[in-house]
């Protein structure tokens, strides 16, 4: 992908946050640090940009791994699919589709999934339509908002660092003590 294709893409890649409630100072932000840079140069991630009238309308990340982490099966997943609102219902998507497509046959995959949030109806119904089927639920937390419901709260975190402080004090003076008899 050149220069022009990238940043036509980060402008997309900008709009689709802010259409899905991201302020657009944190979706700038994200473009401007380039995280998207590094994202789009990975080997194991492909971008595509649909163009009309030499304008970006829309794009899909499409990314190689194993199906599970338990096989070795390759599987292609579509991280995101937009296409800009005025653009839509004009066909867009289906051509996005069919390169992710031809992607996945270049690399072997005999899969492809999506990420697809359960709240956009239109998005589930569109890859429903092209055979998706619903295999599983992503679900997602904050790791201290699991350990509160686990009752590993802060304060089992916090006596656990004082033991294991003790702990290397207590290694820091023996092989101080270890060191000066052996000098003396």
């Amino acid at each position: 992908m050149g220069q022009d294709e990238e940043r036509s893409f980060a402008e997309l890649w900008m709009a689709s946050r802010v259409e899905a409630g991201v302020s657009p100072e944190v979706a700038s932000r994200a473009a401007s640090e380039g995280r998207i840079t590094a994202a789009l140069h990975r080997e194991d991630v492909r971008a595509y940009v649909a163009l009309s009238d030499g304008q970006a309308v829309g794009f899909a990340v499409a990314a190689t791994s194993p199906f599970s982490a338990l096989t070795d099966a390759p599987c292609v997943t579509i991280d995101q699919l937009y296409v800009a609102p005025e653009q839509r219902k004009h066909g867009v998507a289906r051509q996005l589709m069919t390169a992710v497509t031809l992607y996945a046959d270049s690399r072997g995959c005999e899969q492809i999934g999506c990420n697809v949030p359960a709240q956009h109806r239109e998005a589930n119904r569109f890859f429903a339509r092209l055979g998706f089927s619903s295999q599983v639920v992503r679900r997602i937390t904050t790791v201290s908002a699991l350990r509160r419901r686990l009752g590993t709260d802060e304060r089992h975190h916090a006596s656990l660092e004082q033991l294991l402080h003790r702990r290397r004090s207590l290694r820091a003076r023996a092989r101080a003590t270890a060191g000066s008899r052996l000098a003396g």
